[in-house]
């Protein structure tokens, strides 16, 4: 097993043992391989960045990389916004532990080797989000890697493997999350969720919740801070938002309403259907501050019996 910290800031040397430079950053192509180290970026000095592809990488050990190839076969660098990059797209970005129903800080990416027609692949095997990995972190550049390796062995693993993690394409920072089926996180209690999500970024705040169904959003919300809820329905899309609001008690679905922009809630009351936004309608005639805007419209507007009376 190797880890991306041990690799960061190694020496590469050409096929005829010239040196190349340091590696700066691996890229994965999730298009193509979604767990293969695609690109090796490496740099020296004043010159021109190059990039070794996977396929020209011949060895891989912690502070030394051998190439199959020469460096005239070396790419220039160029940035390409399809790529991953592990050090700045992965290390230290948070990511959801469903099992600890927290979110955890990603601190290393472990690698495996395998060997493909003459050249070594690294594949990620799983991020590590425990105490291991933190202290490769500290000691990384500092210490012999034979005692960091020893120190980290007195520590628990703790990680989560590459397949479910994923990138929450919406978040402009590219930070990962775990990649859970919706099911996988409507079985977890809102409350929890709730947790969960109050620990995350805005944009993904808002990849979690439209990724949820109605229902499931509707009670996530119900969990959370006023405020909270108000910052994530007005960024949703007005249908999906128009939807959640359905499936929540009138009252409440006033009472975000009325936090809202008047243009925000005028949309998405356009987009509810009649009968239930003329219940939302109502309940927001009232002044939130008075007995009648505290009611819903069950114990406002019909009797025990369930017909209509005069107010």
């Amino acid at each position: 097993m190797l880890y991306a910290t041990e690799l960061m800031g190694a020496k590469t040397y050409d096929v005829q043992g010239n040196y190349v430079g340091k590696i700066r950053e691996f890229f994965i192509e999730p298009a193509d391989q979604p767990n293969r180290i695609a690109h090796y970026l490496l740099s020296r000095g004043s010159f021109q960045p190059l990039v070794a592809r996977h396929d020209q990488v011949a060895s891989v050990a912690p502070g030394n990389v051998r190439l199959n190839v020469n460096e005239r076969s070396l790419e220039p660098y160029e940035p390409n916004e399809a790529w991953l990059a592990v050090q700045k797209d992965l290390l230290d970005q948070q990511i959801i532990d469903t099992s600890g129903r927290k979110v955890v800080r990603v601190n290393d990416v472990d690698l495996a080797e395998q060997r493909t027609n003459g050249s070594i692949e690294l594949r990620v095997t799983q991020v590590d989000v425990g105490l291991p990995g933190a202290v490769r972190r500290l000691f990384q550049g500092i210490a012999p890697q034979k005692f960091i390796r020893k120190v980290q062995g007195q520590f628990p693993p703790r990680s989560i493997r590459w397949e479910f993690v994923n990138l929450v394409e919406s978040d402009p920072l590219r930070r990962v999350k775990l990649r859970i089926t919706h099911e996988k996180l409507e079985d977890l209690h809102p409350a929890d969720l709730a947790d969960i999500v109050e620990d995350l970024s805005a944009a993904e705040r808002q990849g979690i919740i439209a990724s949820l169904d109605e229902e499931t959003a509707a009670e996530v919300l119900a969990e959370l801070d006023a405020r909270l809820t108000s910052q994530i329905v007005e960024k949703l899309d007005p249908e999906k938002a128009a939807d959640i609001l359905e499936e929540m008690a009138p009252d409440a679905a006033a009472d975000l309403l009325a936090d809202l922009p008047k243009e925000t809630s005028e949309e998405l009351l356009e987009e509810m259907p009649g009968h239930e936004a003329a219940e939302v309608r109502e309940l927001l005639e009232f002044d939130p501050s008075t007995a009648g805007g505290m009611m819903n419209s069950n114990s406002r507007g019909h009797d025990e019996f369930g017909v209509r009376f005069c107010r």
